[in-house]
């Protein structure tokens, strides 16, 4: 699922597309995409209203649309779900087979293509509400964080992925920050050190910037149909520059060793969600169990027992 910095690369590249451009018509292919609304009142919301503003709040796209005689914008708020893409498509071209909204924008269409359809393209915004502070943004402080850690009792790893925690980090640059941190996935949450804290904080963010530094090179105005590249939901045309150099660390590497120390790299399941670990670097992953007493040990601890 795109994440984050996925989201934001995504957002920077449209936001000068789309700006000023008005949507001259609206052909919803998949109603639940445009849901609660119905598909009807979907369409004469949008239809004829100008992009005015696009954004990014954890990993949704939020629009803010015009309306000739209203004086307050119109949010429209995307989530590409699994395999959702946006992008623009020439009016003429054939329209791909997954199409789930349409919006024309005169010699161009914006196309929202969603192959499992768990997406959206919504005039709701209430999940935007139930997010918490962006990773990014001078909200999120490493104090508020620890707050934060001490009221839970979950795995570090299943915490990290709660939206209502931070907004936009997923299974992947959640594993890739606790790997930098050091910080064992399995932990409890509340029973990090105000150290393991400051370095997990500080590895969010870097692992986050980094992630949105490399994809900001990768070729996105390719509507294709090829093969996926494995890198980016949104794919790049054949023969394009390979820009983006794989830089995870842990993620979707077990059994390969480790960057820092050559240790093989495991992964687990947490949440039903795959976790990758160094269990050499992130230290208090393998459980071991106690070594056997033997009977003078036992005696020396508790010389009254019979």
């Amino acid at each position: 699922m795109p994440e984050l910095p996925e989201v934001e690369v995504l957002v920077r590249h449209l936001r000068p597309l789309l700006d000023g451009r008005t949507i001259r018509s609206v052909h919803v292919r998949r109603a639940k995409v445009v849901g609660p609304a119905s598909t009807r009142d979907f369409t004469q919301a949008v239809r004829g209203a100008k992009f005015c503003s696009l954004a990014r709040r954890g990993k949704y796209l939020v629009f803010q649309l015009r309306q000739a005689g209203r004086p307050e914008p119109l949010t429209l708020v995307g989530h590409l779900g699994m395999t959702g893409r946006m992008y623009l498509l020439p009016a003429k071209d054939r329209l791909p087979k997954h199409v789930a909204v349409v919006l024309n924008l005169g010699r161009e269409n914006f196309i929202y293509e969603d192959t499992r359809y768990f997406g959206r393209l919504t005039l709701d915004c209430g999940a935007l509400a139930r997010l918490g502070p962006e990773p990014l943004g001078a909200e999120f402080t490493a104090k508020g964080f620890a707050k934060a850690l001490r009221r839970s009792r979950q795995a570090i790893k299943v915490r990290l992925l709660d939206q209502s925690l931070l907004a936009g980090v997923g299974n992947i640059y959640a594993s890739e920050a606790l790997f930098r941190a050091g910080v064992a996935p399995t932990l409890p949450a509340r029973r990090l050190t105000v150290a393991q804290v400051q370095r997990l904080w500080r590895s969010v963010r870097a692992v986050l910037r980094e992630a949105i530094a490399c994809g900001s090179t990768v070729p996105l105005n390719y509507a294709g149909q090829g093969q996926r590249d494995g890198l980016f939901y949104f794919g790049k045309a054949p023969g394009a520059p390979d820009y983006y150099e794989e830089r995870l660390r842990v993620y979707d590497r077990a059994g390969k060793p480790c960057r820092e120390c050559g240790t093989a790299i495991k992964r687990r399941v947490q949440a039903a969600r795959s976790t990758f670990y160094c269990p050499r670097c992130q230290r208090g992953m393998e459980i071991r169990r106690p070594k056997p007493e033997t009977r003078r040990n036992a005696e020396t601890r508790n010389p009254n027992k019979i």
